[in-house]
């Protein structure tokens, strides 16, 4: 279903059917929609041997891998997710501020002045790259190219067999499952060796990186990680941690080309070295535009939500696209509106475009904060104008919700780089 249909179909469901109503959508039967936030915390803050967020999302195993902490429910999860509280802690975020900016320049360096181009594409690039850095802590341009570049062409090639699991059959190696398994072992080859290296390396108690970090870190038991734990997880890092970003950060440019006063403002104010009101921004730009557009979570046993019983078996998704749209919580929700945020937060489960519960997106932070250093540094150099009068509609690429013309921009002025007296000064 394309997206636009589908948030029109969820709408008028929703008008029809009332806050929780099941359909059979896709591998999901039944699928049971939930568009009441206070319904929303329950499934969050629910029994998690009932509620399966792992088992929810195993049409990306393919990509990921079985030992991927996504996949994971209940103690095993919990125990997982614990080993990065570390990496992506909040207090972290300083010592990636100048990667970010870093890269965030260098893409803006090859944007083509006064040519139509697509600024998602571009995203896609600052993302992996960010990530990559963050992940791997890999300095040598040739290392990390050549992964950045296996990876892409995984992602594009994986698309469709893992949308469409029928696909996923042996051909002798042929047809887009075949390509895709050859793709997927050159990735493999590239992350296993980066490990290999982390490992033996005497110096990696300094180094700032994730898989640094993760290759020190034990369990309950004292265990480390398996090399296929961490190959699992590092993949599911850069997946989603440049998917979705890229998405947030093509969706906030889209946005404030189409609204002029509210870029004048953010510029205004990031001259002046406040940051809040880009904070404001983003906060926004997620509600109205998030990457993904439900959480999801498998029903292990029967259970009640909004005066229903939902059978073992159903998929139940707490829908961002409508609870972010209701305008009971959100007065004139159809508006891009940043200013709403200033006027005061709203309860957690009324904006969810990371999820909730003890399984809210753990690179929450660091996505964040990546979202405001590439916004930040690109309205401090460039004058970008949209192409076309009319707003972008929604598209989808695999499972994340993108600007169907992928933000088509026109550079019109590019301000010389900063120098590095200058980049260091900036806040992270």
């Amino acid at each position: 279903m394309a997206l636009f249909a589908e948030r029109s179909w969820l709408e008028r469901s929703r008008r029809r059917h009332g806050d929780v109503f099941a359909a059979n959508v896709g591998p999901f039967k039944p699928l049971v929609v939930v568009a009441d936030p206070a319904e929303a915390k329950r499934i969050f803050a629910g029994d998690a041997t009932v509620l399966h967020g792992g088992e929810a999302h195993e049409i990306l195993e393919p990509v990921v891998g079985e030992h991927s902490v996504i996949l994971l429910d209940e103690n095993e999860y919990l125990h997982r997710r614990r080993m990065y509280l570390s990496p992506f802690h909040g207090d972290r975020m300083r010592v990636y501020g100048d990667t970010f900016r870093e890269i965030t320049q260098d893409a803006i360096d090859r944007w083509p002045l006064g040519t139509p181009f697509s600024l998602h594409k571009s995203m896609l690039a600052v993302t992996m790259r960010v990530i990559m850095r963050a992940v791997f802590g890999i300095e040598q341009a040739a290392r990390y190219e050549e992964l950045e570049r296996r990876l892409a062409r995984l992602l594009h090639a994986g698309q469709i067999p893992v949308m469409f699991p029928a696909l996923q059959r042996d051909l002798g190696g042929r047809g887009p499952w075949g390509r895709f398994l050859r793709l997927k072992d050159s990735v493999d080859e590239v992350v296993y060796e980066e490990v290999r290296r982390c490992r033996a390396d005497p110096e990696v108690g300094d180094r700032q990186d994730v898989l640094a970090l993760l290759v020190q870190a034990r369990d309950e038991d004292g265990r480390p990680l398996t090399d296929r734990q961490l190959r699992d997880d590092l993949v599911t890092l850069l997946v989603a941690g440049h998917e979705t970003v890229a998405s947030g950060l093509a969706w906030a440019f889209e946005r404030l080309l189409r609204h002029p006063a509210v870029l004048a403002r953010l510029k205004a104010e990031l001259a002046e070295g406040q940051d809040g009101y880009l904070d404001a921004v983003i906060k926004e730009t997620l509600r109205t535009r998030p990457p993904l557009t439900a959480a999801v979570r498998t029903v292990k046993a029967p259970i009640e939500v909004g005066g229903f019983t939902v059978p073992a078996g159903a998929t139940l998704a707490a829908s961002m696209t409508l609870i972010h749209g209701r305008s009971d919580l959100y007065s004139d929700a159809g508006a891009f509106r940043p200013e709403r945020f200033e006027e005061g937060a709203p309860p957690p489960s009324a904006w969810l475009p990371f999820g909730g519960g003890v399984r809210r997106c753990v690179g929450a932070a660091f996505a964040t904060h990546e979202m405001k250093a590439v916004i930040a540094t690109t309205l401090e150099r460039c004058d970008l104008a949209a192409v076309g009068d009319r707003p972008e509609g929604l598209g989808r690429r695999a499972i994340t919700s993108v600007p169907s013309r992928g933000t088509r921009v026109v550079l019109r002025r590019r301000s010389p780089r900063p120098s590095i007296t200058q980049s260091a000064a900036r806040p992270a």
